[in-house]
């Protein structure tokens, strides 16, 4: 990018993240970024106000990069149980995924998520509601029992937590964890099904 560029927050937080991975999570500051992009702090700071809500800001970034695919399976049509396992199955496979492709990267960013407490709240918000969702469409068909579908949402991540949640990460790569998956899935599946389907 030209040097010469006006300063934006994309390009404040595409420098932080570069800054990241290369220095690790201890150097994402307004200083550090600002001496990345070549400018001056000041300059930087009238787009971010401080070091904690641009740190925000870049796991909010990251966290949304990984959110399409999850709304797009909710927003399908189908049958509530298979878009369920495709849900959570895409959930998983994000996480691991970038996991995998950057393990250091993924490693700062976890750091950085234990302080932006509300960025991952939010986060964590939203997927429970995508879950919600789709289980109220299982009650509204009948495959699932008559379950209060944010409860049940919630519950849901809780139980298939171990399998995506980033805590967890050093586990991925035990060769019985997808059959430990599955098995918690017929659980949670034998706990929703509605009497009269098999799911």
């Amino acid at each position: 990018m030209p040097v010469d560029a006006p300063l934006t927050r994309d390009r404040i937080l595409a420098a932080a993240e570069d800054v990241i991975r290369r220095f690790g999570p201890s150097k994402a500051t307004v200083v550090d970024v600002a001496r990345a992009l070549g400018v001056s702090h000041t300059a930087v700071y009238k787009h971010v106000s401080s070091k904690a809500e641009l740190r925000d800001m870049v796991v909010g970034r990251w966290i949304e990069s990984t959110m399409p695919p999850l709304r797009a399976i909710v927003a399908q049509p189908g049958p509530a149980p298979r878009r369920l396992r495709d849900l959570i199955d895409a959930l998983i496979a994000v996480k691991r995924r970038r996991a995998a492709d950057d393990s250091e990267l993924f490693a700062a960013y976890r750091t950085l998520a234990a302080d932006a407490k509300s960025v991952v709240a939010a986060h964590i918000d939203e997927i429970i509601n995508l879950v919600a969702t789709v289980i109220r469409s299982g009650v509204e068909e009948g495959t699932f029992r008559a379950v209060d579908p944010r409860a049940t949402g919630r519950a849901v991540l809780i139980a298939t937590s171990k399998f995506h949640h980033p805590a967890h990460a050093a586990e991925w790569g035990d060769s019985a964890i997808d059959s430990a998956y599955d098995d918690v899935w017929q659980l949670l599946m034998d706990g929703l099904r509605a009497e009269s389907h098999s799911v």
